[in-house]
């Protein structure tokens, strides 16, 4: 498979019409068509089911336009560490990271390294620990900033300063809103909203001190403020750490800690052997300086 053909896929895949996908590519339609064509024909796979307005794709036609994108998203944070000036600092971060209030640490590492290197660029990612090390394994981000606990075995690491504080979001009229603390037996029958990724930690498992199955659980979520706009709605309390949703009479929702205190840390990790483009380094650099 060529680049550019790949290219020509994707911008087919986001016209779902070969003539607007022509057009914008500047190249004759005709030319278009059979790149495609070929392109089936080398996969040996149908990639389009073609209709007299608009195609649409197939799924393998769908596992490629992700396979694709993931390929020149590659393809050109390479191209912009290999091209970059040896005597300038310039070119691109990316970092993913989960949901924490660590980021303000993160912030301010970027803000006192633009004052020395004002042509790097950063480049954020959000999602679970799951979302996150799926990119960092594929090498389309230099570094992860994630919660503990996940499997580090495949990772370099950092610890950052930060602890993050597990507690329940829930409206304010809520029977539980008039405790300072809350634990395990309060939220046994209750409807429970939790992240996707706090199913398979032991952590939790352990302060509830029984399966997590065993909790009446009515939705999950990737990031908390989606599922904010649930608890709103009475639709169940959010287990989730501390200071991610801001809290007003608006939204009439409040945060009570977990007791016994529930905290987890926060780590930056990379790929074991990584070797750091000139901006990565600095980066990193800068992080160790400031911990």
């Amino acid at each position: 498979m060529e680049i550019r053909v790949l290219r020509y896929f994707l911008e087919v895949a986001r016209e779902l019409n070969i003539t607007a996908a022509a057009n914008t590519l500047h190249i004759t339609q005709p030319t278009l068509s059979k790149q495609l064509m070929d392109l089936e024909d080398e996969l040996g796979k149908k990639l389009f089911i073609r209709g007299k307005r608009r195609i649409t794709l197939t799924d393998d036609g769908i596992l490629l336009r992700k396979r694709a994108s993931e390929i020149l998203e590659l393809v050109e944070k390479t191209e912009s560490e290999l091209q970059n000036s040896d005597e300038i600092t310039i070119g691109d971060i990316y970092i993913g990271a989960a949901e924490t209030q660590g980021m303000e640490f993160i912030a301010k590492i970027c803000k006192n390294l633009q004052q020395n290197f004002p042509q790097i660029h950063y480049h954020f990612f959000s999602g679970n620990s799951e979302d996150v090390l799926e990119k960092l394994d594929k090498g389309l981000i230099d570094f992860g900033i994630l919660l503990q606990p996940f499997d580090m075995t495949k990772y370099d690491y950092i610890n950052l300063p930060s602890i993050d504080i597990w507690g329940l979001l829930m409206r304010n009229d809520s029977p539980l809103a008039s405790l300072d603390f809350i634990q395990p037996e309060n939220i046994k029958n209750i409807p429970l909203i939790l992240s996707r990724q706090s199913l398979n930690n032991n952590e939790i498992a352990r302060w509830f001190g029984e399966p997590i199955d065993s909790l009446n659980i009515v939705a999950t979520y990737n990031l908390i403020y989606n599922a904010s706009f649930l608890v709103q709605e009475g639709f169940g309390s959010a287990l989730t750490i501390d200071k991610l949703v801001h809290l007003s009479d608006d939204n009439n929702l409040c945060f009570k800690p977990l007791s016994p205190k529930l905290e987890s840390s926060l780590v930056m990790v990379w790929k074991k052997s990584q070797v750091f483009s000139k901006p990565a380094q600095k980066f990193f650099n800068e992080i160790k300086s400031n911990l």
